[in-house]
């Protein structure tokens, strides 16, 4: 069976009528500090999901105020959160595409007032912000924190959940030989530093029985981190655990020299699906209709992950499916514009 960009792909009980996803970003637009969605959200979203987008997701969303990157951060800690986030999957659904969202805690990298938090009281460079090392009672409130949010996220109407375990930020951190230096069940050695993550999954599985991405940081670009044989294996494990689809990225866990280019983290999502046994996305600089297309036609990825190109053109997938010659269903408002 040939598999194009624009094949329908089905996970669990969710069909995405391409393989083109809205990378999460964070869009750093929610005024007063309360993480609430706004008029922005609304326009933003919405708009790529006119565009054609199969899957968007919304950027990472914090599961408690101080796992905030920064004050402006989009929250899901609170029913107060609801009713905006019920509207923003309403409009993503009136444009025709599903609606993912990230459940992310910045641990050590949080931008917010007051003490931060991460496995280990060790800061992200030199001059960041020390954080507290978390008790094991702190750690269990945070696992609880993340099923909450899926919950708020099924009563939401999102149709994916994805876990922000890359770029640094907390899920990452205890995965990480780098930013983990704890000596109890959370550290140690690399089942102990995955329990954090494990006992997430499991916790967020007894709410949501929807897909279930998770995001990785495939390299760390340092000789102690973790390289792409160590999510191989956590791979399996999380595939074990009810993980649907490992979306793959790279970095952000210290400070590194990363010489990115097109596709530069592909043969990380490659290497994954293919040793894991497991559906991944692929993600980094794919601006082209051509790259994209190439990246599913030769099995590297099941989905591509879009991120700074949509946005530049909301509009990324009309264009994609016309320059590769498809035939795909275009609004009726804008058809005059597409022929």
């Amino acid at each position: 069976m040939n598999v194009s960009l624009f094949s329908p792909f089905t996970v669990k009980n969710v069909t995405l009528k391409n393989r083109l996803v809205m990378s999460p970003m964070c869009m750093y637009s929610s005024s007063g500090q309360e993480g609430m969605v706004e008029d922005f959200h609304l326009t933003h979203y919405a708009s790529r999901a006119w565009g054609q987008v199969g899957l968007i997701i919304v950027e990472a969303t914090a599961v408690e105020p101080q796992g905030r990157i920064s004050a402006y951060d989009l929250g899901i800690w609170s029913d107060d959160h609801l009713p905006g986030l019920s509207r923003l999957t309403e409009c993503i659904h009136q444009g025709g595409a599903k609606a993912g969202i990230q459940l992310a805690h910045a641990g050590r990298k949080a931008g917010v007032e007051g003490d931060i938090y991460a496995p280990s009281a060790t800061p992200y460079k030199e001059h960041s912000k020390i954080p507290k090392e978390m008790t094991t009672e702190e750690i269990k409130k945070t696992i609880e924190a993340f099923k909450s949010g899926a919950s708020r996220a099924r009563k939401a109407g999102f149709d994916v959940i994805e876990l922000h375990g890359a770029h640094g930020y907390l899920i990452n951190e205890f995965l990480s030989p780098l930013a983990n230096k704890r000596t109890d069940e959370y550290g140690g050695t690399n089942e102990n530093r995955f329990r954090f993550l494990k006992e997430i999954i499991h916790a967020v599985r007894e709410v949501w029985d929807g897909p279930l991405f998770v995001r990785i940081s495939a390299s760390e670009y340092n000789e102690q981190g973790l390289e792409p044989e160590n999510h191989i294996h956590y791979a399996k494990m999380m595939k074990e655990y009810g993980v649907d689809l490992i979306d793959v990225s790279s970095g952000g866990v210290v400070p590194a020299k990363i010489t990115p280019y097109p596709g530069y983290q592909v043969p990380f999502s490659e290497q994954i699906r293919h040793n894991a046994d497991i559906p991944t996305g692929a993600v980094g600089l794919i601006t082209s209709p051509f790259h994209a297309a190439e990246i599913i036609g030769n099995g590297r990825a099941d989905l591509v992950f879009i991120g700074r190109e949509l946005l530049r053109d909301p509009y990324f997938p009309i264009r994609a499916a016309k320059a590769l010659g498809e035939d795909i269903q275009v609004p009726k408002p804008y058809v005059r514009g597409w022929r």
